[in-house]
């Protein structure tokens, strides 16, 4: 019997995959599993709601993973995930604030919410006064007060004669009057 010597593999001897320059993506995977709530506590001191926080330490691992080969020493890879938490941070903030100047600040005068309730159930009811009104009435007075139109041009446009576009403005504004004192009492 033959004896075949064993081998012993020295340190030099067994395959490790070469990293010529980074961190593997093992290493800095449990790096940032180890130190992943440190990293959200960090966030949080520079951010204000939890969901922008969470989305700044992914982000971070998504930008050092797809750096990981510029990270020289891999006792730096927890160093490069903090910076890059506090500029991602800094860049929320910046994004805040310049939302916060372009938005279009309320005129003084505008009306409240309240009003503009108010507003549009006066329109609803006129509109359904407007409903009840005659043909003939509706036409002039919506040709006349929301086309613009002058009197001459709302008899052109209807084929009628001036006297009767006055007539039926003024017997339409009547009905109105009376419509909405009805649905506001």
């Amino acid at each position: 019997m033959v004896e075949t010597p064993e081998v012993v593999e020295t340190p030099e001897a067994v395959e490790t995959p070469e990293v010529v320059a980074g961190t593997t993506v093992d290493h800095l995977t449990a790096t940032y599993q180890a130190h992943y709530r440190s990293l959200l506590g960090l966030a949080a001191l520079l951010l204000d709601d939890t969901a922008s926080c969470e989305d700044v330490v992914q982000e971070a691992f998504i930008r050092v993973h797809s750096a990981r080969n510029r990270v020289r020493d891999r006792e730096k890879t927890l160093a490069y995930l903090r910076q890059t938490v506090v500029n991602l941070s800094r860049s929320a903030l910046r994004r805040r604030i310049l939302g916060l100047k372009l938005l279009s600040k309320p005129m003084p005068d505008m009306a409240s919410a309240e009003e503009g309730a108010y507003d549009q159930l006066e329109r609803d009811d006129l509109i359904k006064a407007m409903r009840g009104l005659q043909r003939r009435q509706r036409e002039v007075l919506v040709l006349r007060y929301f086309a613009d139109m002058t009197e001459a041009q709302v008899a052109e446009t209807l084929g009628i004669s001036l006297g009767s576009v006055k007539a039926y403005g003024s017997r339409g504004i009547a009905a109105l009057r009376v419509a909405m004192e009805a649905a506001q009492s």
